[in-house]
Parts: C-alpha cells; sequence; structure tokens
C-alpha cells in the first residue's frame, strides 16, 4: 500500500512524527522542507558570544 503522504518518488520512508528520511516533512497537506531556524551565532572557536569588557573611564 503506497503512503499518501510520499512526495512522488516512491522511495519515502516517513516516521511517527511525519519526517521523511530526505529532510521533508509531512505539513497536514503536503510534504516539504521544514522552516529553517536561525541557527546561534558563535564566535570562530564554537564558543557562545560574551559581552564585551567594560571600558576604563
Amino acid at each position: 500500500m503506497e503512503d499518501p503522504r510520499c512526495c512522488g518518488t516512491g522511495t519515502c520512508i516517513i516516521n511517527a512524527e511525519g519526517f521523511c528520511w530526505c529532510g521533508q516533512r509531512w505539513d497536514g497537506e503536503k510534504m516539504c522542507f521544514p522552516a529553517a531556524e536561525p541557527a546561534a551565532r558563535t564566535d570562530d572557536d564554537g564558543a557562545e558570544p560574551s559581552a564585551p569588557p567594560a571600558a576604563d573611564h
């Protein structure tokens, strides 16, 4: 039996949360790529950015 959520390739493997192995997700009407969430900005060393040092006056 073919899954009606398949994007048409015939290769969809959709888990219980609605995610396919290809990264698309069932939105209730069609398969689509989820909106990208903005990544947290990090410094070059991978650490979270910190507040700049206070200037001494």
